[in-house]
C-alpha cells in the first residue's frame, strides 16, 4: 500500500492535502487539476503490474470514457480503468486518443475504440456508426457483435451477504439504485442480484433498501445515509451493502456526525476498491473489482479484434472482498 508521503511526492502537493482529497473532505481549497493529480498517483502507485519492453506496433486506438473529465474525479473507478488500459497500451507501443462523453472527437484514423463506461443504447449506437472494431468495459447492455469486458456481480453479492450473515446480521441494508437510471443504461446488476439473493435467504426488507436515481458519488452516499437515519431510528439495519465507494465514503461521513459508530453499531461494504477506500477513517471494506486487468482485457482484446478476429468474446472478470475496519 502506498503512503499518503508516497502519493503527496508524486503529486507534488502536501500530505495535509492529499489526506483531505482522498477523504472527500468539502473544506478542501483544490482545483481539479490538484485533485486528479492526486486520485491517479494513488492509482498508479497501488497498480503493481511492471512495464514491459515495448513491441513495435503502429495501431492507433481512441480510449472513450462514457462521462465527463469532471464526472471521472467524482467517481474515480473508471479513471483506474482508464489508467490500467492505457499502460497496457503504451507496453505495447500503441498510439492513445483519449475522448471524454463527446464522441464526434473521436479521430477518424483511429484502428479501434475502447469504450469505458455504462452506455446506454443510443450512446453504442453512435459509438457503433463509427465501424470500427468496438470493446465495451464495464457495460452491460447487449452490444451486438462487439467485445465486452464485465464483472462477474452475481457471484460479488452473494459473498458481501454470505459475509455480513457469517458475522451474524440479519438486518442487511442496501444503498443503490433499483430502477432503471436515467441514462438509459439498464438497471444496477448490483441491485438486481441483492434484491434475488436476500429474498431467497429469507432476509429481504423493503424499507431496508434505500433507492434513488442518480449520480452515484458522495454526495447521494452521505443524503440516503441521512434518509436511513431518519426513516429507521432505533431499526437501523446493522449492516450496509453500499453500490460503490464514493457513495460509501458519504455514508461514513453521515454515520459519524450522528454518531454512530462503524462497525460497533453499524458494518459497512461498498464495491469497486478504488484506492481512496485504504485511507478513509474508519479504512472501507469492500469489493475489490481488479479495474486494471479490466483495462487490460479490453485493450487485448481490442487489439486481437483489429487483428482480425470475427467472433466476439464478452469476458466476466472475478472480484475480491477486501475486509478493513468498516466491517470487523
Amino acid at each position: 500500500m502506498a503512503t499518503m508521503a508516497d502519493i503527496a511526492k508524486m503529486a507534488g502537493v502536501s500530505i495535509a492535502t492529499v489526506s483531505r482529497v482522498l477523504n472527500y473532505d468539502d473544506k478542501v481549497v483544490a482545483s481539479d487539476e490538484t485533485r486528479r493529480k492526486i486520485f491517479e498517483a494513488a492509482e498508479s502507485l497501488n497498480y503493481t503490474k511492471h512495464i514491459n519492453k515495448k513491441t513495435a506496433r503502429r495501431e492507433k486506438i481512441a480510449i472513450v470514457q462514457w462521462s465527463s473529465q469532471e464526472e471521472e474525479l467524482n467517481d474515480i473507478y473508471y479513471m483506474s480503468i482508464r489508467l490500467g488500459a492505457e499502460k497496457y497500451a503504451q507496453e505495447h507501443g500503441l498510439s492513445i486518443s483519449r475522448v471524454y462523453a463527446e464522441y464526434e472527437k473521436i479521430p477518424g484514423d483511429v484502428e479501434g475504440i475502447l469504450a469505458i463506461g455504462k452506455f446506454s443504447k443510443q450512446q453504442i449506437q453512435v459509438l457503433q456508426s463509427f465501424q470500427k472494431p468496438i470493446c465495451f468495459v464495464d457495460t452491460y447492455y447487449e452490444v451486438g457483435s462487439a467485445d465486452q469486458v464485465m464483472v462477474d456481480f452475481e457471484q460479488a453479492v452473494k459473498d458481501v451477504i454470505d459475509y455480513f450473515v457469517q458475522q451474524g446480521h440479519q438486518r442487511i441494508g442496501y444503498i443503490g439504485s433499483l430502477a432503471e437510471d436515467e441514462m438509459n443504461s439498464g438497471i444496477d446488476p448490483r441491485s438486481l442480484e441483492y434484491t434475488r439473493y436476500m429474498q431467497k435467504l429469507g432476509l429481504y426488507r423493503k424499507e431496508d433498501v434505500f433507492d434513488f436515481k442518480g449520480k452515484y458519488d458522495v454526495r447521494a452516499g452521505y443524503q440516503q445515509m441521512i434518509s436511513a437515519i431518519r426513516n429507521r431510528g432505533d431499526h437501523l439495519p446493522t449492516a450496509f451493502f453500499i453500490a460503490n465507494d464514493p457513495m460509501a465514503i458519504g455514508s461514513l461521513k453521515a454515520l459519524h456526525e450522528n454518531n454512530i459508530r462503524v462497525p460497533e453499531q453499524v458494518s459497512l461494504i461498498g464495491f469497486n476498491d478504488v484506492s481512496v477506500s485504504q485511507y478513509t477513517v474508519p479504512a472501507l471494506s469492500t469489493v475489490k473489482v481488479y479495474t486494471e486487468v479490466m483495462g487490460e482485457e479490453g485493450v487485448a482484446l481490442l487489439l486481437e479484434r483489429i487483428n482480425s478476429r470475427e467472433i466476439p468474446k464478452k469476458v466476466r472478470l472475478g472480484t475480491k472482498l477486501a475486509i478493513r475496519e468498516s466491517s470487523k
